[in-house]
Order: structure tokens, then C-alpha cells, then sequence
């Protein structure tokens, strides 16, 4: 079935794919082998963000435009992705970059988006907001503040 965005509602600025993220048991003996499989670099730079209770990195492609793969790791038994490392990890968001962090979510709610996590800073985007949203066909997507 095809299903139409309703003709009033508009996308409220530019959105642009930042990166796609993905749940490792652990990063540092993940993300050689990644980085090699996926013709990418790694800088080594592991990023523990306490408000998210995840530890991060960034794999980035050869060409600079490309969207990046974050590494996800939980910082403890309590971070969100524990249980999702328990059942093998793998693919788990999107990430979009949006003009308007506020605006968006106000959009998402319009195309029956659900965010289920307020905006926070995150300290791998050097304090600009996140939010986490779910799609209707249950796509988890983050959202960073441009």
C-alpha cells in the first residue's frame, strides 16, 4: 500500500542523513574489523556519554559527503541498548540532522511519528540536541540539532 504524506503538512527545513547506528558489544573489538569490512576510517576517539549511558564512536567512509556509522556500546547494565546487545546487536537508528529540532518533532507528530525522547545534549555532537523519535512502521530515528 502507498501511503501519501497529507498535502498540508511540510517538511520544516532541510534534513539530511548524518549517520546510521549500530549496537556493538564492545567497540574496541568491534570497530577494526568494521572499519576495514566497510572501506572505512576510524580515529580510535571512543566518546562515553553519560546522559545517554552509551559509550560512541564514528566510522567514516573514504568520501566525506557519505553519511558515517556509529558504534553504539552500553556504558552499563542500565543504558537503553543493553538489552539489545543481549539479543546480538546490530542495525538499531537513523540519524537525520534537522534545521529545527523543535520544529521537526512538531512535524513528526503531524505524520504520526512518535518521539519517545525529549531533547537532550549529547556529548559526541559537542552538546547540540538529540531527540529519539519512532516511525510508525517502527524505525527508530535520532534527530541532531544542525
Amino acid at each position: 500500500m502507498n501511503e501519501a504524506l497529507p498535502e498540508k503538512v511540510q517538511l520544516p527545513g532541510e534534513v539530511k542523513l548524518h549517520h546510521i547506528g549500530f549496537v556493538v558489544d564492545s567497540i574496541e573489538e568491534s570497530a577494526v574489523s568494521l572499519a576495514m569490512s566497510l572501506g572505512a576510517s576510524w580515529d580510535k576517539n571512543v566518546i562515553c556519554d553519560a546522559v545517554q549511558k552509551v559509550k560512541v564512536t564514528f566510522l567514516k567512509g573514504h568520501y566525506s559527503p557519505e553519511p558515517m556509522i556509529e558504534l553504539v556500546e552500553p556504558a552499563g547494565p542500565d543504558s537503553p541498548v543493553s538489552r539489545f546487545v543481549e539479543r546480538g546487536g546490530g542495525l538499531h537508528h537513523v540519524c537525520y540532522e534537522v534545521e529545527d529540532l523543535e520544529a521537526h518533532l512538531a512535524y513528526c507528530k503531524k505524520v504520526r511519528t512518535i518521539c519517545i525522547r525529549q531533547p537532550v545534549p549529547a556529548v559526541a555532537f559537542g552538546g547540540r540536541r538529540i531527540a529519539w523519535a519512532i516511525t510508525p512502521k517502527r524505525l527508530l530515528v535520532e534527530f541532531l540539532e544542525r
